[in-house]
């Protein structure tokens, strides 16, 4: 059985940082290619970054380039987003997906940036 969890989610300052995980089971997680997904409180979802499934390749939303970074860690079935100068338009719950057709999703961990 497919299982993502995400973890890492918090209510933070604005310019502040975070660090999400997502732990992966139920599958070879090195052969596929994960992504993170955001979605704002009335907001439809919002592809945020995604990760080759060997770590080479990596892209971004426009608005999070420079201040967000994904990385995974094959060994530890670890999806990784380290997050930087956060705003309050960052606020939403954080999705892993997995694969290029999003076939699998997590249940998603809290981010809210407020002073």
């Amino acid at each position: 059985e497919v299982q993502l969890v995400e973890s890492g989610g918090d209510l933070v300052q604005p310019g502040g940082s975070l660090r999400l995980s997502c732990a992966a089971s139920g599958f070879i997680f090195s052969n596929y290619g994960m992504n993170w997904v955001r979605q704002a409180p009335g907001k439809g979802l919002e592809w945020v970054s995604v990760i080759n499934s060997d770590g080479s390749g990596t892209s971004y939303l426009e608005s999070v380039k420079g201040r967000f970074t994904i990385s995974r860690d094959n060994a530890k079935n670890t999806l990784i987003l380290e997050m930087n100068s956060l705003k309050p338009e960052d606020t939403a719950v954080y999705f892993c997906a997995k694969s290029r057709f999003f076939d699998y999703w997590g249940q998603g961990t809290q981010v809210t940036v407020s002073s």
